[in-house]
């Protein structure tokens, strides 16, 4: 197989996870003795996944009024609040 970014030997490697839930846990993925790409079918579907978000469009709501007027926030700063002399 061949590097998809720049078309160096790809090899296999075993790679540790030192942030998995269960302790470390050990994955195998080809590497390229080239550039160091790795191939790991987990890190290929978070791309994919990632390339397809960025190309999906975003929705967002359109209206006259803004949303934020019907929310009211107290912070408690209405007590502390006095008149000047």
């Amino acid at each position: 197989m061949s590097c998809s970014r720049c078309c160096g030997l790809m090899v296999a490697d075993n790679l540790m996870d030192f942030d998995g839930t269960s302790g470390h846990m050990w994955a195998c993925a080809l590497r390229c003795m080239n550039c160091g790409h790795l191939h790991d079918p987990v890190i290929e579907q978070n791309r994919r996944r990632m390339q397809a978000s960025r190309l999906a469009p975003v929705l967002v709501a359109v209206g006259d009024d803004a949303d934020y007027h019907d929310d009211e926030v107290h912070l408690g700063i209405e007590s502390i609040v006095a008149q000047a002399a």
